[in-house]
């Protein structure tokens, strides 16, 4: 088993920046690649950015490409999404995900993990 806890939530105005963490825990040498997905209220869930555990290789959703960065510290198991320049439409619950396989996946189905989410709203 793995357990993920966020943190780093919470109110900004547009263009301001929020760093989001997510510790794993349990399990963890069988990380493959971890992700942020978020959920807008009335939206589906989204894919926001990926990482490859082992070689550090990142994707991102067009609409964050440029604002936001993924990175992991690889020696305490923690993923990070720095968020900068953000906008109202940024407004929604983030939650990281974790998978056993090698390879970042925009499908949420394709993440066995899940933390319990943290709120990201932007005002304007």
């Amino acid at each position: 088993q793995v357990q993920l806890v966020e943190s780093g939530g919470g109110l900004v105005q547009a263009g301001g920046s929020l760093r989001l963490s997510c510790e794993a825990s349990g399990r963890t040498f069988s990380i493959g690649a971890m992700a942020w997905f978020r959920q807008a209220p009335g939206k589906e869930r989204e894919f926001v950015a990926g990482l490859r555990w082992n070689f550090g290789s990142t994707s991102y959703a067009d609409s964050v490409k440029g604002r936001f960065t993924i990175s992991r510290n690889y020696v305490n198991n923690t993923l990070y999404l720095q968020m900068n320049s953000l906008q109202p439409e940024d407004t929604a619950v983030y939650s990281c995900a974790l998978g056993g396989v090698n390879g970042v996946f925009t499908a949420a189905s394709r993440y066995a993990y899940w933390g319990q989410g943290t709120q990201v709203t932007v005002s304007s």
